[in-house]
């Protein structure tokens, strides 16, 4: 008679999937959540400035007002029937692709004659980069879109300014435009370069637009 099978000892006590490491200890897990907790303070903190800085820039442009004066440096305000009807033909566009406050259209002659057709108007924009890409949608037509868009310097009004070019009837145009949390407003140049539109711009800017 073969003998009986030793029985197999079973150990009740208590096991370990992997071995403890002598650095993990309650001290080392106790500097691991401070630092942790310190990352996602200082997340929180870069976070607050960054909606405060926001909040401060709403807060600052959004009281505007503007208006087309009858002279800015070299440039005359066309009052003539024809300049009126485009005016306020380019007024209702920008009023029908974006809700204004109050809209403005204006078309200005150099003393090169050299036209500007200006229309815009005041509201609060929370996202003015997006509104200035629908607005400058707003000027494609079948002879083709405002191209070659480029960020320009939008000077110390602060805000977004772009630049870029459109056709109409076979006359390429100069394309500029800013906005700012209180107001948008475009600029259609002939026979002005990029540079040239820009600075204008600018110019045109500081004439037009004041902040309570």
């Amino acid at each position: 008679m073969s003998p009986e099978p030793e029985p197999i000892e079973i150990n009740a006590g208590p096991f370990q999937l992997a071995e403890t490491s002598e650095e993990d200890t309650p001290k080392n897990r106790r500097n691991v959540r401070k630092i942790v907790l310190s990352g996602l303070l200082a997340v929180s903190l870069v976070g607050a400035a960054t909606l405060g800085y926001v909040a401060w820039q709403v807060n600052t442009q959004r009281h505007t007002t503007l208006s087309t004066p009858p002279t800015i440096g070299t440039l005359q305000l066309d009052d003539s029937e024809d300049a009126a009807a485009t005016a306020d033909y380019l007024r209702s566009a920008i009023s029908a692709e974006i809700t204004m406050d109050k809209a403005v259209g204006a078309v200005y002659t150099g003393s090169d004659n050299r036209s500007v057709l200006f229309f815009g108007g005041t509201a609060l924009l929370w996202a003015p980069d997006k509104e200035l890409e629908n607005a400058f949608t707003l000027l494609g037509d079948e002879e083709g879109s405002v191209t070659g868009v480029d960020d320009v310097d939008p000077g110390d009004l602060g805000g977004t300014m772009k630049c870029g070019t459109t056709n109409s009837e076979g006359t390429t145009l100069t394309v500029c435009g800013w906005a700012d949390h209180g107001s948008l407003a475009v600029a259609m140049f002939l026979d002005r370069t990029e540079p040239e539109a820009a600075t204008l711009l600018r110019q045109i800017r500081k004439a037009t637009q004041t902040r309570d």
